[in-house]
């Protein structure tokens, strides 16, 4: 049973350029210009009327974006839940800025010991990590640690969670790495590591969403039988101001925006796409949890049941519930 129709998160790629160069990511390979404040503006409206609710400014790293406070002026002024992820390099020096515009903000932080964090991240930003929490949390904010989870690094939750979460009073988000195109890459996590992540993910402090690990004991996404919402729920806009489908990473169109989202998006052309979600060859075994997050929230299934606790435990406790009602 569907329970929502309409789009309810965008994925705004403000840059793909980034200052850090993650050995599991390639978007900082890509050349990129900037979002343009006006086509953001406008964007931003359409959004809002086509129903969306979240607001993710990504990249590449979205603090490169030097109009970043102003975009997320804007979707604040729109009543737009906003959320921003970044991994600390610039922060200490716009956290004044970006102070009270993001309702999610999360430092990127993969190990607790230095040498192997920064190792993943192809720079030195483990200390500016230290820094960003120390600076938001003097300014009153409450980040979160967004911990990428790979097989190898199960075994740094506890230590993440006791030495830098607790005691910092900040939720660590489980992130698993994501898995598509699984079959080709043999990307997949032991039954061992999943048990693992499902039990911290009922500790105090630490979020994970249940059904990501259900998702992978099931073997991701099957497109005779797809769980993947991603088209409908998610609009990803990229740097170039064009609308990408059915996702940024299968990424097989995309359509100049010319200035009017809203219609685009209502388009015959795109909601043939649209329909395609989940379906395509190359949606078989997907897991990428930013795609998956959304499409457990708006169908009544087995996965909406497994994501509910977890999803309520979050939203509560950074009172996002409330924006959500």
């Amino acid at each position: 049973m569907r329970l929502v129709a309409h789009p309810v998160l965008c994925n705004y790629y403000l840059t793909y350029r980034c200052n850090a160069s993650c050995s599991f990511c390639d978007i900082w390979e890509r050349p990129s210009p900037y979002v343009t404040l006006d086509n953001a503006r406008q964007n931003l409206r359409d959004l809002k009327k086509l129903g969306v609710r979240v607001v993710d400014f990504t990249g590449g790293e979205p603090l490169l974006h030097r109009q970043l406070p102003e975009l997320l002026q804007e979707a604040k002024r729109l009543g737009l839940i906003t959320t921003v992820t970044t991994n600390g390099l610039l922060y200490p020096k716009q956290a004044e800025r970006l102070r009270g515009l993001v309702d999610m903000l999360h430092f990127s932080l993969d190990s607790p010991i230095a040498e192997e964090h920064d190792a993943s991240r192809g720079v030195k930003c483990f200390d500016k990590v230290m820094e960003s929490i120390a600076i938001a949390r003097s300014l009153g904010e409450r980040p979160d640690i967004l911990f990428t989870v790979f097989e190898h690094n199960v075994s740094k939750i506890r230590q993440m969670h006791e030495e830098i979460c607790l005691p910092n009073d900040l939720i660590l988000i489980l992130n698993p790495v994501f898995e598509y195109n699984a079959v080709e890459t043999g990307d997949r996590f032991s039954e061992d590591a999943l048990a693992q992540m499902s039990w911290w993910g009922k500790q105090k402090n630490v979020y994970l969403n249940d059904a990501f690990i259900q998702l992978r004991r099931d073997g991701g996404n099957h497109i005779e039988d797809p769980i993947c919402r991603a088209a409908s729920t998610t609009i990803v806009l990229s740097p170039e101001n064009k609308l990408v489908l059915p996702c940024y990473h299968l990424g097989l169109k995309d359509f100049a925006v010319d200035d009017n989202l809203y219609a685009l998006y209502r388009s015959e052309a795109v909601q043939k796409l649209v329909a395609l979600e989940g379906r395509l060859p190359a949606c078989e075994g997907c897991a990428i949890n930013c795609y998956m997050q959304p499409s457990f929230a708006v169908e009544v299934n087995k996965y909406f049941w497994r994501a509910l606790p977890s999803t309520l435990k979050y939203n509560w406790v950074k009172g996002t519930w409330k924006q959500l009602l």
